[in-house]
């Protein structure tokens, strides 16, 4: 059970985070060949989070398995559920990043094929949701696969060459998502502008929402960033190394990683 509980109450999203954080990094440094790395070896943090998945959901899988008395327990029966599916997204997304690195390795396959797990996993992800919300889980991947269905296919398109507008326009589904968030930036901004003008505001509910403001102003102002940056350097805009381009993504991926302190583990 000791296993169990490192699981279940394990920071998950400092993981991902992080992972993410060092496969920017290695990539970035590929892009602009500075490490002469197999793709399979730049994946390397990606491998580590589904890894770190599979064995956690092995481990819930076998004290489910030998605890008879958690499959009468409803919040229980639900924690299980909530981890099967969640599996289940991790492994078309391990799918999806196998086929990948074997595209960039061999070359040849089309894209459409290389991105079909992802068509899968968008509507899973919106089943999941629905199931999600109407038992308060966190769904923050899930609603982050669900709404990009339509920036998936594009991108698949665009580089099969099938479609062949400049990557500006390949991206409109991710600027109407930014857009959503930049709003979301600025409804932070304004309540927190406005909490501190306010006397009847205790000073922690002040605190509370100058630092959402704050986190998500670095958030999203860097992600929103790197996109147009690497947009344009796709498009032949600008001729910037990828290194630099990447830079304000880390910053983004740091910020994420400082927000999971204190938050829920694992399984919620």
């Amino acid at each position: 059970l000791t296993l169990f509980f490192f699981f279940f109450l394990f920071n998950s999203k400092f993981l991902i985070y992080a992972c993410l954080l060092l496969f920017s990094v290695l990539l970035s440094l590929r892009l602009d060949d500075k490490i002469q790395w197999s793709y399979w070896a730049v994946f390397a943090p990606i491998w580590l989070w589904k890894l770190m998945v599979i064995v956690g959901a092995s481990v819930g899988t076998g004290v489910w398995a030998r605890n008879p008395q958690y499959r009468a327990e409803g919040e229980t029966c639900v924690e299980f559920k909530a981890m099967l599916i969640a599996v289940g997204i991790h492994l078309l997304l391990l799918m999806f990043e196998v086929l990948v690195c074997d595209r960039i390795e061999r070359g040849t396959h089309f894209w459409l094929l290389v991105f079909m797990p992802l068509f899968f996993v968008s509507p899973v992800s919106v089943a999941a949701c629905v199931w999600g919300f109407r038992h308060d889980r966190s769904l923050e991947l899930e609603i982050l696969c669900s709404v990009n269905i339509l920036q998936f296919i594009f991108i698949a398109l665009r580089l099969d060459e099938i479609i062949r507008w400049p990557w500006l326009v390949v991206c409109v589904p991710l600027w109407i998502l930014m857009s959503f968030l930049c709003l979301v930036v600025l409804y932070y901004i304004v309540w927190s502008v406005l909490f501190l003008r306010s006397m009847d505001v205790i000073a922690e509910q002040r605190r509370t929402h100058i630092t959402m403001a704050v986190s998500w102003m670095t958030i999203v102002v860097p992600l929103l960033t790197f996109e147009i940056l690497l947009v344009h350097r796709l498009d032949g805009h600008n001729s910037f190394s990828f290194i630099p381009i990447f830079v304000p993504l880390w910053l983004s991926l740091i910020t994420l990683m400082a927000t999971t302190f204190g938050q829920k583990g694992g399984n919620h």
